[in-house]
Parts: structure tokens; sequence; C-alpha cells
């Protein structure tokens, strides 16, 4: 196989996010980050974004650097990655190591929406303290 197609067989191969469930996925984050939002007035001391990078989705807190209170600082709070070849979802959670571990209680489920769910719930404090 000449090199060129074999580069773009291996993009499409490795596609991070299949079409229909990405759609879920932005469905459901949406819907997440928009549960989760702190009320209007105190959005510019605290709120919360999604990103979805590759098959990745990061979600994190948004708030006023120390530093510089005109200047934004981000904080992960939960990591999502869609494992293809599996057809699921994981789940990761920021130690104080500052490193992605997995969230032994659900560390995989099918649907964006369980991980989704569990992060809400945070039952044991890993996502939001």
């Amino acid at each position: 196989m000449p090199l060129i197609a074999r580069l773009i067989f291996d993009a499409v191969k490795t596609m991070a996010i299949p079409e229909p469930e990405m759609r879920a996925c932005l469905k459901a984050v949406g819907e997440f980050i928009e549960k989760i939002r702190p009320p209007l007035d105190i959005r510019e001391d605290l709120d919360y974004r999604a990103e979805i990078k590759g098959s990745e989705l990061v979600i994190a807190s948004v708030r006023p650097s120390f530093q510089d209170k005109r200047r934004k600082t981000e904080d992960p709070v939960a990591k999502a990655k869609w494992i293809g070849a599996e057809k699921v979802w994981r789940l990761y959670w920021m130690r104080a190591d500052l490193k992605w571990h997995s969230y032994e209680p659900l560390p995989e489920a099918r649907s964006i929406d369980v991980l989704l769910n569990e992060v809400r719930r945070d039952p044991h404090g890993c996502f939001f303290g």
C-alpha cells in the first residue's frame, strides 16, 4: 500500500470518536455542564467547561488566577476517554500527584451519560472534593 494511502487509512482507522457517539457525547456533556454551573452572578469566580480533543473529553473548573485576577486558570476535574476498539468510555480523576488515574468505582461504561452522572454525584469526593 502506498504511503499516502496508508496514512489516510490509519487516520480513518484511528478516528477519535465516531459521529453517532460524538453527537451523544456533545448532548450529554452540554446538559452536564448546564447542571453543574454555578449561578450567573458568581460565574466570574467559578465556572466549568468541557473540551474534546481526539478521543478525550476533559471537564475543568475555570477560576481567576491567584497571581492575576484578570487571567483565568483551568483545573481539570474529570477525563473520559473513548476506547473505540472496545466501544466504551473510560473515566479518570486527577489525584494529588497531578496525574490521571482510573476511577475504580466505575472505570468504564458504554454510555458517556453513565460516567457523567457518576462525576456529578461524586460519591467519593474525587472530582469536586
